[in-house]
């Protein structure tokens, strides 16, 4: 009796938990789309993410009140885990980049107080997501693979990356007409996409049961190795292409003209291309950092294998006479 109502009260605060956090996610989006002053292709990424969180959020909480959990191919609670920890860190983004980019530049009147409601609004649902990562983790059952290590850290640092360099590449002057910036772009949604993926695999198949039809070290070897290649090509073709100056690009700040216009925009063009060489020179290191410890890993696994191997065949050699 008093188990059956603690799982009832659980459920309870699980599902107002889940429509508070519809609401804040809700907001934000609802609040920008309906206003006709606030449009822009940054606008229009930060309307689309709070749309898509609150989309899956929306599914969640319709699984979760349905109690089909357990009628999914795959751990509920990884899912939960590894959506929480994306979308906390997604909301905060474009909560930062949508507010420092465009509020300030607001005159003061009920669009900007809409705007900064949004805003906070958001901060407050990437607070929500945090909190549900931190319920997850602390909730009864095995948490082996939510407990943080080098190479789970080193991903989690190239998704938030990956998840700014889209942010901010949202604004298509930065590469349109350019196809050798265009494919720099499709690869940084490639390969956040894998590490999306990655991420949501590895948390899906925490309880170890291999109902997915992944074979996750394959893949998250060929996940890094891949984007490892694509990253170092951007970081060859971005630079080049933003800064030469016989390649169209803009080599001094002073000759770009959204520079000297300080109220429309925080931050000019240039400072936007300058920010995303850095971030993708970062990224490729991340990715060496992890492709060198797959590396050593599985040098460290064929040498086990390879020593096993030898001393079974030691103790199974025929001794003289034997025969």
């Amino acid at each position: 009796m008093c188990a059956s109502s603690r799982l009832g009260s659980m459920r309870l605060v699980s599902v107002l938990f889940r429509l508070v956090q519809l609401l804040f996610i809700f907001v934000p989006f609802s609040l920008v789309a309906s206003e006709d002053v606030l449009k822009g292709d940054i606008i229009n990424w930060c309307i689309s993410t709070w749309c898509f969180c609150f989309t899956v959020s929306l599914f969640i909480f319709l699984v979760e009140f349905c109690g089909l959990q357990s009628r999914l191919p795959f751990s509920w609670d990884g899912f939960l885990y590894a959506y929480a920890f994306n979308f906390a860190i997604v909301c905060l983004t474009t909560s930062i980049i949508f507010g420092t980019a465009h509020i300030q530049f607001l005159s003061p009147g009920p669009t900007r107080d809409r705007a900064t409601t949004a805003t906070a609004f958001s901060c407050i649902a990437a607070v929500l997501y945090a909190i549900e990562v931190a319920w997850v983790y602390v909730r009864p059952g095995d948490i082996s693979c939510f407990v943080p290590t080098l190479p789970g850290m080193l991903r989690r640092l190239e998704n938030i990356v990956a998840c700014l360099i889209l942010t901010i590449n949202s604004s298509r002057s930065l590469y349109q007409h350019q196809p050798a910036l265009e494919w720099c772009v499709a690869v940084y949604a490639i390969c956040f996409i894998l590490g999306a993926v990655n991420f949501l695999v590895n948390g899906s198949d925490c309880d170890n049961d291999k109902k997915l039809p992944v074979s996750y070290p394959r893949f998250l070897q060929g996940q890094t190795v891949l984007s490892l290649l694509l990253y170092a090509s951007a970081l060859v073709l971005w630079p080049l292409y933003q800064f030469n100056e016989k390649l169209g690009g803009q080599p001094q700040r002073s000759s770009d003209a959204s520079c000297s216009d300080h109220h429309t925009s925080f931050i000019c063009i240039w400072d936007l291309r300058l920010t995303v060489t850095i971030l993708t020179a970062i990224n490729l290191l991340l990715y060496v950092a992890d492709t060198a410890y797959l590396a050593r890993e599985a040098k460290g696994l064929i040498i086990t294998f390879l020593t096993g191997r030898f001393f079974t065949g030691v103790l199974w050699w025929p001794l003289p006479g034997a025969l």
